[in-house]
């Protein structure tokens, strides 16, 4: 099988090493193209792609094409692929464009929208894809294959990629301010803010290995860690009374808002 993307962004370039790694294809089945030569320069030194400033060239040569650029450059780049997108498979994670935007788009097209996260970058992503009503079981397969490549991955009406969006989407900027807030915590009670963030960074990554292996509700892992009047108790205590757990649901709820905003809905 061989894959075309459209762009060969930080994105583009986590999906195709995720799917050089799982050995879906070999290097000289994908070509990508941009037309920032450097970048694509950087793309081949670093996988071995084949490269193009062509975005019509890249996607005659693939059954399979990723669009992969900002939204904005999103019609550009459709625009400019023309006739080698007819008949293909386009698999957009370009965010706020719907399936029906992408048929528009590209008529002569199935279509599959999908949002992935960074994590992805280090193969740890989470991703949820929504199929257009021409996709076929293979398409459903191969795009389940592409994201299982970097993460996990989750087939979803299209009507929940906003709570997606504002759940996992979003989701990284929620931990990484976590982590923030955990290291000026120990840097406040006296601890080098190396030691302090590499602390910070280990236990969120710990606790969500823990969760993820062990299948519990995230309740029960909170009481086996809190014993009455202790340090536990005491820290969860400031964090209710501060609404912590509130915020964190009315971020969802905020991002969810505005990716319908900016999805036109």
């Amino acid at each position: 099988m061989k894959y075309a993307f459209l762009g060969a962004g930080k994105m583009a370039s986590a999906i195709i090493q995720g799917m050089l790694r799982a050995k879906m294809c070999g290097a000289e089945d994908i070509i990508a193209a941009c037309p920032d030569a450097q970048m694509l320069q950087g793309l081949q030194d670093s996988t071995a792609v084949r490269v193009t400033t062509s975005n019509e060239k890249a996607a005659k040569e693939a059954p399979t094409v990723l669009l992969c650029v900002k939204p904005q450059e999103a019609a550009t780049a459709i625009e400019q692929a023309g006739a080698g997108l007819e008949g293909k498979l386009l698999i957009s994670i370009a965010a706020g464009l719907t399936l029906g935007t992408l048929e528009k788009m590209a008529p002569r097209c199935r279509v599959i929208r999908a949002m992935p996260n960074t994590p992805a970058l280090v193969g740890c992503g989470a991703t949820a894809f929504a199929t257009g009503p021409n996709t076929t079981g293979a398409d459903e397969v191969s795009a389940e294959a592409i994201f299982a490549s970097v993460g996990v991955v989750s087939q979803v009406q299209e009507k929940l990629l906003d709570a997606v969006t504002g759940l996992s989407g979003s989701g990284p900027a929620y931990i990484f301010l976590i982590i923030e807030a955990l290291t000026d915590g120990g840097v406040s009670c006296g601890l080098p803010s190396i030691l302090a963030r590499r602390l910070a960074i280990q236990t969120v990554l710990g606790a969500a290995e823990l969760a993820k292996e062990t299948g519990e509700h995230p309740a029960i892992l909170r009481e086996m860690v809190t014993s009455p009047g202790g340090t536990t108790a005491a820290a969860l205590g400031e964090l209710e009374q501060h609404g912590v757990r509130a915020a964190f649901i009315q971020a969802v709820q905020a991002a969810n808002r505005r990716s319908k905003e900016l999805s036109g809905e």
